[in-house]
């Protein structure tokens, strides 16, 4: 295949699989009974996942990033784009990690550890993206660190601080949220496969 076809499949790709990555930020839906309310579950970095194994890791991160811009153009956003920007943060380091992973190891054990290492990695790097920036940023918008916490102790009254909130919940609830994404990424990456690459079906 010539660069100038690479090329122009790699920006179709991209751009269809950022497209997809926003309709399913739409569909979110909560956990109120695991995860605070504000904290939805949804799997838009599934496509980015998905751009990551068949075009390489920065095609994973340019889908993370167009799905949220396009997130705040058409829709809006609710939080002055913190959501967006830790969405894309966490959603980037995840498609990157695992599609540097696979793309040394092209094969299906690869394509688990690379899944599995990228949601490892996309769980504890919110830990830091949220204690420093997300919060605090939330924080100063809707009534102070306390009422974040108290959201936290509806369902666990024994939590105190923001740190033990994000190390309880939000550090499983991402990791979770990245293997739901591997998980799906297994089952319809081989039938895509040949779209994805330029390939005839037969």
């Amino acid at each position: 295949m010539s660069k100038s076809k690479f090329n122009t499949r790699y920006l179709v790709v991209t751009a269809m699989l950022s497209a997809v990555a926003f309709v399913l930020m739409f569909l979110e839906f909560p956990i109120p009974a695991l995860i605070p309310g504000f904290i939805k579950m949804d799997l838009s970095d599934l496509p980015a996942l998905i751009g990551s194994f068949s075009m390489g890791p920065l095609s994973g991160v340019i889908i993370s990033l167009l799905k949220n811009l396009l997130h705040i153009l058409i829709k809006g956003t609710t939080s002055s784009g913190i959501g967006e920007l830790a969405n894309f943060l966490m959603g980037a380091v995840f498609s990157a990690l695992a599609g540097v992973i696979y793309k040394l190891h092209k094969s299906r054990r690869g394509a688990i550890i690379a899944s599995v290492a990228g949601a490892a990695a996309m769980g504890l790097v919110s830990l830091p993206i949220n204690y420093f920036i997300t919060y605090p940023l939330y924080a100063t918008m809707f009534g102070g660190m306390e009422a974040i916490i108290g959201a936290y102790q509806t369902i666990l009254p024994s939590v105190d601080s923001v740190i033990q909130c994000l190390i309880i919940f939000n550090i499983p609830f991402t990791i979770v949220k990245g293997l739901l994404c591997a998980l799906v990424c297994f089952f319809i990456y081989k039938p895509l496969s040949p779209i994805l690459h330029g390939r005839k079906t037969k």
